[in-house]
């Protein structure tokens, strides 16, 4: 009975960390115009992880980075070839575009953290 026990809560912890890393999809936050938007760091995500932006403008991100782990040290936009030191408890604002519509991705540098900058049409 032991076992069975054991091996269903293995089985429930590997069910959430699959919908952890792959499957969850946070809100999005929506940018107008040429406004900015401030991304925390924080418990292990960004926050928010999903930035909706017009296409065609440029938009300011603004990351303070509340967490003293290491793999919150940096954000890397890959796409953009943008990579962004997150200093504690400060804020680093980069800006961004204007860019084609797309989803362009950006993590931390061991990719646990992760969010999308979504451009639309």
């Amino acid at each position: 009975m032991m076992s069975f026990v054991v091996n269903l809560l293995a089985v429930a912890l590997m069910g959430f960390i699959v919908w952890w890393f792959w499957l969850a999809r946070p809100g999005a936050e929506r940018v107008s115009g040429s406004g900015a938007i401030e991304v925390l760091v924080e418990n292990g995500v960004y926050s928010p992880a999903r930035i909706e932006v017009p296409q065609g403008e440029r938009v300011t991100l603004s990351f303070m980075r509340r967490d003293p782990s290491p793999c919150a040290e940096k954000v890397i936009f890959n796409e953009l070839d943008i990579a962004l030191d997150l200093p504690l408890g400060e804020k680093k604002k980069v800006v961004i575009g204007p860019l084609s519509t797309g989803e362009y991705s950006f993590s931390c540098q061991m990719q646990m953290y992760r969010g999308s900058l979504v451009v639309q049409s």
